[in-house]
């Protein structure tokens, strides 16, 4: 039997935690000293657990063990946002190694773990596994800077560990699952323990230009005037108005860049430009509603007072998750949290994402204190950690029974 040794789960993510550790979060961007000296340790607590640290050639960290059988892969990312907490990624990846480790002390060496790199977005979100998916060509992002003006090229050609990278095939591996904070309410909320995720949601997003006309703020009568952020404001209540008459359950959205020009204290603005975010575990749903966002944009451009301009910038589709995976992991969380799970929706994308398109994948949720992510609040009861990893572990067990 696959037992977890809690006390070693804790103590290793508290060691995690401590690599970049800031108050009570965590500052860990991918590729800095600080990720590569988590993701060193990682692989040298793979090691110790008897599995094979690989590195491949974008800077993911597997841990493969010593068996030719088809895998069981579990992971998740360790990088963090710029003030992130200790928890978003580091938990999977962590809950892969303890439940590695405790099958092959039962005599079960089928799982193996990764570290994907940069999944938070330092250089392309999900960079780490829409890469090795295959979804993201290798050469397309090699000369992708940061924020800081760092070249991903330059940065991968100064790491030791990737002169003997090795391509590790998608083809190893039977099933990926990963087990990850919620990130959000629901379970929190419900004082539940375990979320078992059937689909994460896709997104759309529609960037927006309003153009007015710049003018004097002291002297131009307000009948006058084609005030560009007037003209936004206008456009965001009508959008918000109707998605919230015909959004789903699950469905958000978001302008959450906005940028005013010339942004001065006296001028009437010209130019507003704005990003929204559409998100739902519905393909039709989003195309609909990313066509209202337009309509609306069209019909107070016909009025004549501003023009806006919208374009639909980026369009990624749900991923639903394996149904037989998501029906193992239900039950394991029916005989381990009986009344205390659900399943649920992912509102948070994941490296679940490009990999379920390759390969059978699942997701566990645990909650999140608050609903708090991304920001040094983040946390999760121990207890609540504990649980999520040996529910894992008991379906991953039974995944093992099934290997040839």
């Amino acid at each position: 039997m696959v037992e977890i040794n809690s006390t070693r789960l804790l103590d290793d993510l508290a060691a995690l935690r401590q690599i970049g550790g800031h108050g009570t979060g965590v500052v860990r961007e991918a590729f800095t000293a600080t990720d590569l000296e988590g993701r060193r340790w990682l692989a040298r607590r793979f090691a110790e657990a008897g599995l094979r640290p690989v590195w491949d050639p974008i800077g993911n960290l597997f841990g493969l063990p010593p068996t030719g059988r088809p895998l069981v892969l579990i992971g998740s990312h360790s990088d963090t946002q710029p003030e992130g907490g200790w928890l978003d990624g580091s938990y999977g990846v962590i809950c892969g190694l303890e439940i590695a480790r405790a099958a092959q002390e039962a005599g079960r060496p089928g799982i193996a773990v990764v570290s994907f790199a940069d999944e938070e977005g330092t250089f392309e979100p999900l960079l780490g596994s829409r890469v090795w998916s295959g979804e993201l060509p290798f050469s397309a992002i090699l000369d992708r800077t940061d924020r800081n003006g760092r070249r991903l090229r330059d940065i991968l050609a100064g790491m030791p560990e990737l002169i003997t990278a090795e391509q590790v095939s998608p083809q190893l591996f039977k099933a990926y699952i990963e087990a990850h904070i919620e990130q959000g309410l629901v379970l929190d909320d419900a004082d539940e323990a375990i979320g078992v995720v059937e689909t994460i949601v896709g997104m759309q997003h529609v960037e927006v230009a309003v153009i007015g006309d710049q003018n004097h703020a002291g002297t131009t009568p307000m009948n006058r005037r084609h005030d560009a952020v007037m003209g936004f404001v206008a456009f965001a209540h009508a959008v918000d108005e109707a998605f919230r008459s015909e959004a789903g359950p699950s469905t958000v959205w978001t302008f959450g860049r906005v940028t005013v020009s010339p942004n001065a204290t006296s001028i009437v603005p010209g130019r507003t430009d704005a990003m929204l975010q559409i998100r739902d575990p519905e393909q039709a749903r989003l195309n609909h509603l990313a066509a209202r966002a337009v309509s609306i944009a069209e019909n107070i451009s016909a009025k004549g007072a501003v023009q806006i301009r919208t374009q639909v910038t980026a369009k990624l589709p749900p991923a639903p998750l394996d149904a037989t995976l998501v029906s193992t992991l239900a039950s394991a969380a029916e005989r381990l949290s009986p009344g205390l799970w659900r399943r649920m929706v992912s509102g948070a994308l994941h490296d679940a994402v490009p990999v379920s398109r390759i390969m059978p994948s699942a997701m566990l949720f645990v909650p999140s204190i608050a609903g708090r992510s991304h920001c040094f609040e983040e946390d999760t009861r121990p207890g609540d950690l504990v649980q999520g990893c040996t529910v894992l572990g008991a379906a991953v067990e039974s995944l093992l029974l099934l290997s040839p």
